[in-house]
């Protein structure tokens, strides 16, 4: 599945959008100083992630605080190398544990399904996790995040209703 991850900037013109790669990236704290040195005067940047038709993820930094972080759906984004970089303070020590492996089964007619080989693995909880309020002061509430993240299958459709709320879909489209 494909990836993409943003960074949005705001400054005193609105925002400015750059495509960022994440290869270097290991935590939160890593994520944090990567928008960092895009910020312009210690503004707000907003890092968004999606996995395209599983999930999405906004990371709010605010100059030097913490960042915030809001994703749509835990369990997907566990299973990915760029969802555990978000989901790692969100679940301590939970990550550190393997997922159960999924085996594949035999249908009585040819097809397969996948199913859980073990009952154990670590508690993730199911559906969206995170600070749904990171984005109320650009008027993107909680209730708007969370039915985002109800719409399976849309993260694309999610961080363009995102960015259109913010005013600048049409500088998210040309980094895309």
């Amino acid at each position: 599945m494909a990836y993409f991850a943003a960074l949005l900037a705001r400054t005193e013109d609105g925002w400015e959008a750059s495509e960022t790669e994440l290869d270097d990236v290991e935590t939160l704290s890593d994520l944090a100083d990567l928008a960092r040195e895009a910020a312009v005067d210690d503004e707000t940047v907003l890092v968004l992630l999606e996995q395209e038709d599983a999930w999405f993820a906004v990371a709010r930094i605010d100059g030097e605080e913490d960042p915030r972080v809001y994703v749509s759906d835990a369990v997907a984004a566990s299973r990915s190398s760029y969802g555990e970089i978000v989901l790692a303070d969100l679940l301590p020590g939970q990550l550190d544990d393997e997922l159960p492996d999924l085996d594949r089964v035999e249908l009585e007619d040819g097809e397969t399904e996948e199913e859980d080989e073990e009952e154990s693995g670590p508690d993730i909880p199911e559906g969206p996790i995170g600070d749904a309020e990171l984005l109320d002061d650009f008027g993107i509430g909680a209730k708007q995040l969370a039915d985002l993240a109800d719409e399976s299958g849309m993260t694309g459709d999610a961080l363009a209703e995102i960015t259109e709320a913010l005013g600048c879909a049409d500088i998210l489209e040309a980094v895309r």
